[in-house]
């Protein structure tokens, strides 16, 4: 190996990612999380949030548009969007690309993060905080949604995962939350959301968010992609009370794709449609999951990726 310095990433107790840093760029402590951002030959920049590697700036358009686009395209005229979190601005640029799209709310607790981003980050935002569609606030998601009117076609969870017991995310993660969601989506509206590595043989976070979400919506599908920046497959849920959001008439991709015009890298029509084919041991992992997480009892994740449930004291 060659001498220099190295970035240690901890996915679990048992398996540790290295990466060797060629300089860094930024680093501390906003109210809310530590940060650290670096640069690497392999991937480019690499943002850090709390010793977890969040994006790498040469593959979060994988990630981003898979979070984005099967939501959007799943609606057939997206005119209002919410999204929650999302700091570095890049969900917030892939749903701008969308003609349709009139109104974007982007609501992240953590104000330092985004300057962050605003400063060192432009190859994730482009200039999406500037656009006359959007509106940034900056404050907590939930309290949003408590006191805001306002309706939506797509709502966007771009959260990091509730892991350890005093992770105030627990709480954007129960079934209240996602009841308070779906009151704030109009009809025919449709939720989509990160939801955790997909990590079967130790790590049970998306079944349990699978399971969570289905307590509140009709129908809730999981599809899952690999980002390479994370060397792991990552999961992602759409829910909606109208359709099925995974669930279109041959050609209705394509057509919304070519219609708006979308300037995407990674996703096709057919690719697209085959993220939702899952693998056995994961449908019967997500058939089979039993743990439902609510205001009273939230569930967080331990270091090596176990579910559990105890009273959020934070």
């Amino acid at each position: 190996m060659d001498y220099g310095m190295y970035f240690f990433e901890h996915i679990t107790p048992y398996e540790t990612m290295v990466r060797r840093m060629e300089r860094v760029i930024a680093s501390g402590r906003t109210a809310y999380q530590d940060y650290f951002l670096f640069e690497t030959q392999g991937f480019g920049k690499v943002l850090v949030l709390d010793k977890d590697v969040q994006s790498t700036e040469r593959d979060e358009y994988i990630y981003h548009e898979t979070l984005v686009h099967p939501a959007m395209l799943a609606h057939p005229e997206p005119k209002s969007v919410l999204i929650v979190g999302g700091g570095e601005g890049a969900t917030l640029r892939e749903v701008l690309k969308h003609p349709t799209v009139e109104r974007a709310v982007m609501v992240d607790i953590d104000g330092e993060l985004v300057e962050l981003a605003k400063r060192h980050m432009p190859e994730w935002h482009q200039g999406a905080f500037e656009d006359p569609r959007t509106v940034l606030v900056i404050g907590d998601a939930r309290a949003y949604l408590e006191t805001t009117e306002e309706k939506y076609d797509v709502i966007l969870i771009d959260l990091t995962d509730p892991v350890g017991e005093d992770n105030p995310a627990r709480l954007l993660y129960t079934v209240e939350f996602y009841r308070l969601v779906k009151a704030h989506l109009n009809p025919g509206g449709v939720m989509g959301m990160q939801a955790g590595m997909i990590m079967l043989t130790h790590h049970r976070v998306h079944p349990v968010v699978h399971r969570t979400v289905r307590e509140v919506f009709r129908y809730v599908r999981s599809y899952k992609n690999h980002i390479p920046g994370f060397f792991l497959n990552f999961g992602f849920l759409l829910a909606s009370d109208a359709f099925d959001p995974a669930a279109f008439s041959e050609g209705i991709l394509e057509a919304r794709i070519l219609e708006r015009n979308l300037a995407l890298r990674h996703l096709s029509a057919p690719y697209l449609e085959a993220l939702f084919v899952l693998p056995k041991d994961l449908e019967e992992a997500i058939e089979g999951e039993t743990l439902v997480s609510t205001d009273q009892n939230p569930f967080y994740l331990t270091p090596e990726g176990e579910a559990r449930q105890a009273p959020y004291r934070g």
